[in-house]
């Protein structure tokens, strides 16, 4: 049974698309149903996946799949067979799209598939800005996992290239302040600047090490470098 403002999130999208064919924005989600946060919309979507009115598609990020519609909505024929129906159109058996600015915790699914938030593009060259608010999220196996938060980026570079980490790969990050020594991690240079290199310290010196001989290693003090996650595996699409 869902909540009257569950049924009123999937009703709005079920309706967004048939009448557009893309599922609608997090702001038109949150303004149609008239909330406060966007994180109410992402617990209302995680409420109808664990209810099995809705499903995240496994690696895609931004993809949804309707798999049915409360009873109440149906035509009398099609009550008690309101599930994904196995033979069709592609139109009749399924509806995707693709959406964005969802908000909310590393939430797991029973088929072992955790919700990331996708926080933009990191440099693996020149330190850019990374974006701290999620426009889309990345379905991450749990089995990736090693316990504590994460969090998802794109890479933007090739200076890590070596490393096995190329222009356009999605890194997945575990949130943390320190790493050991050779590690690849998501450094904060000066409060400023967001990069994706190879950490080695020795004595009140930082070093962010590129993995590709055409750049150049940097060596900061102590003070100006902060750890903000440590990479543990990367998703690339082909």
């Amino acid at each position: 049974m869902l909540t009257k403002k569950q049924h009123e999130l999937l009703m709005f999208i079920h309706h967004y698309l048939e009448d557009r064919g893309v599922c609608p924005s997090f702001d038109e989600m949150k303004e149609a149903l008239d909330l406060k946060s966007k994180s109410g919309i992402h617990r209302l979507i995680t409420g109808l996946t664990e209810r099995g009115f809705i499903r995240r598609l496994p690696h895609r990020a931004r993809a949804l799949e309707v798999l049915k519609l409360p009873d109440a909505v149906l035509p009398e024929g099609l009550k008690n067979r309101n599930t994904k129906p196995s033979t069709g159109s592609p139109k009749e058996n399924v509806v995707q799209a693709e959406f964005g600015n969802r908000s909310g915790d590393n939430s797991s699914a029973d088929n072992g598939i955790v919700n990331l938030p996708l926080y933009g593009r990191i440099a693996a060259g020149l330190a850019i800005e990374a974006v701290t608010d999620p426009d889309s999220f990345v379905d991450v196996p749990q089995s990736m996992l090693d316990g504590g938060k994460h969090y998802c980026l794109e890479v933007a570079g090739d200076s890590m290239i070596n490393a096995g980490i190329h222009d356009g790969d999605t890194v997945v990050i575990r949130d943390c302040n320190t790493a050991e020594n050779g590690a690849i991690v998501v450094a904060l240079i000066d409060n400023e600047e967001v990069t994706l290199k190879r950490l080695h310290r020795k004595g009140n010196t930082v070093a962010l090490e590129a993995e590709n001989p055409e750049y150049e290693t940097r060596i900061f003090g102590p003070d100006r470098v902060k750890v903000q996650g440590k990479l543990v595996g990367l998703f690339r699409q082909y």
